[in-house]
Parts: structure tokens; C-alpha cells; sequence
């Protein structure tokens, strides 16, 4: 979660002022002017399935359309969501900053669709064919921002190991690939954070993100109670077993030659938890059967790099896969009062029922600037990992 005082977050689930506000740069955010926003017209999403993790939509005031005010080629804004509470000063939230999509001039002004960072970065493909490494993740990782995105500030969250060398690859013309996940020129798995059991991502603030996998054992930011004085307004559960995997057999294969890394596995080996693949599905696929565990069901998968070098990397990139996708099972959709401190990939505690609470991630969610309530998507396991 962002950086928000007690105070604040205390004063989300009683009368507080949500006041907002917009900024735009056209010099690649060394100086930021402000601007209006038309009331109601600043919708904000956020997902950490997609590519791009923030989006938002809204019409401006106060600014030119084109070359020397808003324009799809130069321009980045910034919105910010604020909190008043009671007899104290507005806290400001940042919620995203964007590149400019199809502006549009209307009669109430510039009407705006708005992607994060990362599709700027996707769009500075390679003109040729580029030979990248070996070094470390870091130095790699920032030339290639660099070059995309000058003067953006980029940072390693801790569980994210930068010094990790990472072997020669070719890059073909994807950056993104190279950077997130994707492929090389012979079709092997790339990508320096996936290879670091990690994702990339352009965080609320606007800066370039290593961050672990995050999974239900991280620490609850947020606990959101039902009733009176509480957060919750309707929760309204579902359940899926889309993109469910169980068993992970992940390998490190440069095809040069040198000896294969692997593969090493990873599987929910908890009898008490509803994706439990048995217990030992690689070698003894037939002990659930023998122990008449007839609603064992495995769904594997295989993911094998080019860039893991060896077997702690293997291991660490196999749980992290194993945790992003296990807690499928149990999704909830919550309209709450808006926090507009929640990131992505957040633990967030339910109170589902009188009395339940169940721990649950938070994948994505909506809001309005200026609205006192929002919408996240979340999913739970009944196996939390450690």
C-alpha cells in the first residue's frame, strides 16, 4: 500500500473531503504544470493481470490541445486523489501518471484516455536485432529504461535480487519482452524480472518497479469490516479454476551448449488445501490414487529460460509461479470506501460474513477521483505460502 498517515486511513470510513487534481509535462516530467479536471470524468483502474497496470480516462481543463500543450507524442499526466480529514490537512495520494492517448478537444475540454509507462516502454521496440549481456539484471535493466523512458526513476524492491547475472540473449525487437517476459530469437523464454521470480511494472507514483511475486502470506495493509463505521459495502463472491496451476517444472536453458539448469519443481503439497496435486505428482503420480484421494486433480505447467543460471534461481522462480497461480479459486468483488493508497498486489483482510474473515489479494480495482467508494477484484486460496 502507498505510503498514507493513520489518520487518513482511518478517516476513509467516515466524512472526510476527497478532493483531486491533475498535473501534465510535456519535457518528460521535469517541470509539471497544473490543470482542471472536469468533475466525475477521472476514472482510474488498476490490474496487475495486464500489461499496462494503471489506466484512466478524463477531461481536462486549463490546457491547450497540441504541440505546446496536450498531445499523444510528448505528453504525461499525473492524477492525484486527496483525503481530508476533520480538522487536518488534505493527504495527497498519487494515483498514476500516464502517457496521453487520443485527445480530444469537447466543449467541456480535452477529454483524455490515459496508459501507464509500460506502454511506452512496449512501443520502443528495437530497429535491429540487439546482442544484450552478460551483466547484472540492474545494469541491463537500466540501460534498456533508459533508453525508453530517459530521467524515469527505476527501483528494485527488497525480495528482488539486481546483481543477479544475466547471460548473453539476443533480443529480436521486443522490449518489453526482454524486460517483463517474452522470448529470444530461437524461442526461448527471456525476460530479466520473470527470470528473477519477479514482475515489472510502473507503480501509482510513475517509477519503474522490480517487485516479488506477491502472495496471501505478505502482511494485511488494509482489514475492510462489514456494518456500520466499516469499509464493506457488498461483497459478491465467485469462483473459477481459470489459470489454476498446480505443479511448476521450471528449467534454465541458454541452448549453448552448457549443461541445463533443472528442471525444478514446485506443487501445492498441502492435503488440507483444494488444488493439493498429491504428494509427490513428478515422481509417484499415482500415490493419490493409491490413497484414494479421488478429487486430486494436477494441472501442470512448464516454464524454462534462458536467463536462470542456476538452481536457487530455478527454485525461486517455481514458487513464485506456484503463488501467482494457485489463488484462483475463490475471487471476490468488493465495492468498498475508497482507498486510493491500495496498490496491486496488496493483502487485504474481508470480513465475508458476520464474524469470517478470509485473507485475500487484491488483483485489481476501480474509482472515480472524488468518489467516496470503489470496486476491487481479489482472489484466495485456501493454502496460504510461505
Amino acid at each position: 500500500m502507498l505510503p498514507i498517515p493513520p489518520g487518513a486511513l482511518d478517516a476513509l470510513t467516515g466524512a472526510c473531503g476527497r478532493p483531486y487534481r491533475a498535473e501534465w509535462t510535456n519535457d518528460g516530467g521535469r517541470s509539471w504544470a497544473p490543470c482542471g479536471v472536469v468533475a466525475g470524468s477521472a476514472q482510474v483502474q488498476a490490474s496487475r493481470t495486464q500489461t499496462v497496470r494503471y489506466t484512466a480516462s478524463a477531461t481536462l481543463t486549463g490546457v491547450p490541445l497540441g504541440r505546446h500543450g496536450i498531445n499523444p507524442i510528448s505528453t504525461n499526466v499525473r492524477l492525484w486523489q486527496g483525503i481530508t480529514p476533520a480538522r487536518t490537512d488534505t493527504v495527497w495520494i498519487p494515483a498514476g501518471r500516464y502517457t496521453v492517448n487520443r485527445p480530444k478537444e469537447t466543449r467541456t475540454g480535452i477529454q483524455v484516455e490515459l496508459d501507464g509507462l509500460e506502454d511506452e516502454i512496449a512501443a520502443a521496440r528495437f530497429p535491429v536485432p540487439r546482442a544484450l549481456g552478460p551483466d547484472t539484471a540492474r545494469a541491463l535493466a537500466h540501460t534498456l529504461l533508459g533508453e525508453a523512458l530517459p530521467g524515469v526513476p527505476v527501483t528494485w524492491r527488497p525480495g528482488v535480487a539486481p546483481d543477479t547475472l544475466i547471460p548473453a540473449v539476443v533480443a529480436d525487437e521486443d522490449r518489453w519482452a526482454v524486460l517483463a517476459g517474452g522470448t529470444d530469437t530461437a524461442g526461448a523464454e527471456t525476460g530479466i524480472a520473470a527470470a528473477l521470480a519477479a514482475e515489472l511494472y510502473v507503480s501509482a507514483r510513475g517509477t519503474i518497479t522490480f517487485g516479488p511475486v506477491p502472495t496471501l502470506a505478505d502482511p494485511v495493509v488494509w482489514r475492510i469490516a462489514r456494518g456500520t463505521g466499516g469499509a464493506l459495502i457488498e461483497p459478491q463472491p465467485e469462483q473459477t479454476a481459470e489459470g489454476l496451476v498446480n505443479v511448476w517444472s521450471v528449467s534454465g536453458d541458454a541452448g549453448d551448449g552448457a549443461a541445463a539448469v533443472g528442471p525444478i519443481h514446485a506443487w501445492d503439497d498441502d492435503p488440507g488445501s483444494l488444488t493439493y496435486a498429491g504428494p509427490d505428482p513428478v515422481n509417484d503420480p499415482g500415490a493419490p490414487q493409491r490413497q484414494g484421494l479421488t478429487w486430486v486433480r494436477v494441472r501442470s505447467a512448464r516454464y524454462t529460460s534462458a536467463l536462470i543460471t542456476d538452481p536457487a534461481q530455478a527454485y525461486a522462480v517455481a514458487h513464485a509461479r506456484l503463488a501467482d497461480s494457485l489463488g484462483v479459486q475463490n475471487s471476490l468483488t468488493v465495492a468498498s470506501a475508497c482507498n486510493p493508497a491500495l496498490e496491486p498486489g496488496d493483502v487485504i483482510e474481508v470480513e465475508t460474513a458476520p464474524g469470517v474473515w478470509e485473507r485475500h489479494l487484491v488483483d485489481g480495482f476501480s474509482y472515480t477521483l472524488g468518489a467516496a467508494s470503489m470496486s476491487c477484484t481479489t482472489r484466495t486460496t485456501a493454502r496460504r505460502l510461505m
